[in-house]
């Protein structure tokens, strides 16, 4: 097999602003799925059956259905009800639901794991159910659950690259849009898979420094 890496090199511009795009949809979904992952807890904790019930029906309904039928699902059937969306738009929705679903269990099992005798003392202290859910409850148990957290973030980010499905502008699509142009398959996918393993790293890296920054008490 007579490799040339030659050809991917003077398309590396084009590789990096895919990977660009990759962070984008990757950092744009991980903060909708926290979001989702916290509001949904706080549900989950209410006094409402009826949201209870939506929460539990919505992690089962994303956690027992692929990735690939959910995104198809909001580019391609949301339409017919007259929601249009471009396909970054799409992606970071999908992934940010799909990472939702996961966020709502994970956190709800470090809420668990909080011991009754912290929301009485906030209840002891006058502290309303927000407060306490707030300021007593979720950063220790975001704290619990943090190392679980961060690995399914970073499976998220790898999840990005089914967003070439529907021609979102990331890694892979770049990378196949090259393949197309050059015919250089083992060359193009070697390096987008060294890439993807880079960002493997720096995102886990990034997530460890956060760990350390807030949630290590500090030391005198």
């Amino acid at each position: 097999m007579n490799l040339d890496f030659g050809v991917v090199w003077t398309r590396w511009p084009e590789l990096l602003a895919g990977l660009g795009g990759t962070l984008f949809l990757a950092v744009s979904g991980m903060i909708l799925a926290l979001v989702i992952g916290v509001i949904g807890v706080a549900i989950r904790r209410s006094n409402s059956r009826i949201g209870q019930a939506l929460v539990i029906a919505f992690v089962e309904l994303i956690r027992n259905t692929p990735f690939l039928v959910q995104i198809f699902f909001i580019f391609f059937a949301l339409p017919l009800a007259g929601v249009r969306l471009n396909p970054t738009t799409t992606a970071i929705i999908a992934l940010g639901v799909n990472g939702g679903a996961y966020a709502i269990e994970i956190i709800r099992g470090g809420v668990e794991s909080i011991p009754k005798g912290q929301t009485e003392a906030g209840l002891a202290l006058g502290l309303r159910q927000g407060e306490i859910f707030r300021k007593i409850i979720l950063k220790p148990a975001l704290r619990a659950v943090f190392p679980s957290l961060a690995s399914q973030f970073i499976l998220l980010t790898l999840t990005t690259s089914i967003a070439t499905s529907i021609s979102a502008f990331e890694l892979t699509s770049v990378a196949q849009r090259i393949d197309g142009d050059t015919f250089r398959s083992f060359e193009v996918y070697f390096t987008i898979t060294a890439m993807y393993l880079a960002l493997s790293w720096l995102v886990m890296s990034l997530f460890a420094l956060i760990s350390r920054a807030a949630f290590t008490y500090p030391t005198r």
